[in-house]
């Protein structure tokens, strides 16, 4: 429990045996009641509603009830300066702001962990996303869901939660086998031989590269080899170089995945046979028209489902059933899924298999992530310049870097279209979001370089800290110490995007605090003090940036 937590819970401990004391109620029966910070700073530190809620309990009107609390309550015991009763019966907390001094102390000793919590307890959760199919390059609907995957499975990680990153490899379906014959058709068009194309074959450069390097290793030797074995081998060949690429683009991008799970383990396995037993002994499919339904229907969705085609093949849906189940099996109480925004209607049949299978609905949460515009010069660019095709991870790391796109592509939420500005993620000025943090980061270490030129360092001795006491120091000790909750409320609500914007409120603070109130003083002490404040901004800034994925630079 962090220091802003112990102090709200000693003033939630002194409200409930304030209102024991006022003999309206006793311990056991208080409800639940809540205590936060009230918008408008005039209204204190905290707010409570216990008085509104004792209204039926008590029989009397909310602001007696709340009279009557406040003149029970030990101020001295909770921290409080000050009391007000407010509009209907809101009970306001003017508390003495000194304590938040001790947060300097925690962040010095915990460091990189400060923001760490067992909020999650531990719970085991598959986050799975991007897995695009090994066919071709990561594009920019990838490069957004991939930073909000990586994002979140570092604010899951932080939490307290055991989370595993993983990747889907589609590699069993009839695009495999496409890129397969798209591959031979440029082989046979490298060698100069007679070729036809493939009518839905992927006509990319890296297809051609492909080519290109198998005629350099093997010559036409491939030619020999019968068509089913050679149709293998251009498969087997192009599913790993395209996945060797995918892993190298994504890691220079911060993105890493603990698991990279093939579809085709699924079919070697039986695990989608037996997936289909289960449903079929459980009593949810029926034979129609010579194929295999599932009776989706009676869990939420709006049709049945063919899970067996009538030649006998499956459709999309079942191995992907198979593949949740898999995640279960392997332990996971919860599977986060990140999709496009092209599978939204994907989402009702795969809570109602799965909860045909038995498992709870909430037990797989689906983020859809939305469209992205690029917009440079004030144009939309819809195309690469360079290939005329559409935009890819590696070309818009090439414009803008790693940190830019992280943060700009996780700092609204997922479900919202973004309209992302190349020459503003570039731009060296405070109207950059993530150079505005950073360069609250980098000021930061601007004034430990100009104080160690003056001999002074911080101090972290309580009776220095005691020098702060100014109104915007309080601030930001507060912003400082509400970093765990924002991180436990972003795990809550699969939600990211929220540390961005915490990181904008913190260094908004700091830059405002920092133009008011000079850091290296005359005043030693003082200057001792403010350093040591500055340190833990700086920490936390740097803890916040890490868990999104972007660089915490020293100077700009």
């Amino acid at each position: 429990m962090n220091l802003l937590e112990r102090m709200t819970t000693a003033l939630k401990d002194e409200i409930r045996a304030a209102v024991v004391r006022t003999g309206f109620v006793q311990s056991a029966d208080i409800p639940d009641f809540v205590l936060e910070v009230p918008r408008e700073k005039e209204h204190g530190d905290w707010a409570t509603n216990i008085a509104m809620k004792l209204t039926k309990i008590a029989r009397r009107n909310p602001r007696e009830i709340a009279n009557s609390i406040v003149a029970e309550i030990n101020q001295e015991k909770a921290a409080i300066l000050d009391i007000e009763i407010a509009g209907p019966g809101f009970i306001n907390f003017f508390m003495d702001r000194s304590f938040l001094r001790g947060i300097i102390e925690e962040v010095k000793q915990a460091k990189e962990t400060y923001g760490r919590t067992d909020y999650g307890q531990g719970e085991k959760i598959n986050v799975e996303f991007c897995s695009a199919n090994p066919t071709g390059h990561l594009h920019l609907g990838h490069a957004r869901g991939s930073a909000v995957g990586s994002s979140l499975c570092n604010v899951l990680d932080r939490a307290g939660f055991d989370v595993t990153a993983e990747y889907y490899i589609n590699d069993a379906g009839n695009q495999m086998h496409m890129m397969a014959l798209s591959i031979e058709a440029r082989y046979l068009e490298v060698l100069g031989k007679a070729y036809t194309f493939p009518e839905d074959g992927y006509r990319g450069r890296e297809i051609i590269d492909m080519a290109k390097a198998l005629s350099e290793k093997e010559g036409d030797r491939l030619l020999a080899l019968p068509a089913e074995e050679r149709i293998a081998y251009f498969r087997a060949y192009g599913k790993q170089r395209l996945l060797d690429k995918i892993e190298a683009d994504l890691k220079s991008y911060g993105v890493e995945f603990a698991v990279w799970f093939s579809e085709s383990s699924l079919y070697e396995s039986g695990a989608i046979e037996q997936t289909l037993t289960e449903l079929t002994e459980k009593g949810f499919t029926y034979e129609k028209d010579g194929a295999l339904w599932l009776k989706s229907t009676a869990f939420g969705d709006d049709k049945d489902r063919v899970l067996v085609k009538q030649d006998g093949s499956y459709t999309y849906l079942t191995p992907d059933i198979a593949y949740h189940r898999n995640k279960f099996h392997r332990g996971f109480n919860r599977a986060i899924n990140i999709w496009g925004a092209d599978h939204h209607g994907y989402i009702a049949r795969m809570k109602a298999a799965l909860t045909a299978l038995g498992y709870a609905e909430n037990q797989l949460e689906v983020i859809i992530t939305q469209m992205v515009k690029l917009y440079q010069g004030g144009e939309l660019v819809k195309m690469s310049k360079r290939t005329g095709k559409a935009i890819t991870l590696v070309e818009l790391l090439e414009e803008v870097g790693t940190d830019a796109a992280r943060y700009f592509f996780t700092m609204r939420s997922a479900d919202s279209h973004l309209d992302f500005d190349m020459d503003l993620a570039v731009s060296k000025s405070n109207d950059n979001p993530v150079y505005y943090v950073q360069y609250a980061h980098a000021r930061v270490h601007s004034v430990f370089k100009m104080a160690e030129e003056k001999g002074i360092k911080p101090s972290f001795e309580k009776e220095v800290l005691a020098r702060l006491k100014e109104e915007q120091e309080y601030d930001l000790l507060q912003k400082l110490a509400e970093f765990p909750h924002e991180i436990n409320e972003a795990a809550n609500q699969l939600a990211p995007y929220r540390i961005i914007r915490y990181l904008s409120e913190l260094a908004a603070q700091f830059h405002s605090y920092y133009n008011a109130h000079r850091v290296v003083t005359d005043d030693k002490l003082l200057a001792a003090a403010r350093l040591a404040l500055l340190t833990s901004v700086a920490q936390v800034i740097r803890n916040g940036l890490h868990i999104v994925g972007v660089q915490a630079p020293e100077q700009m």
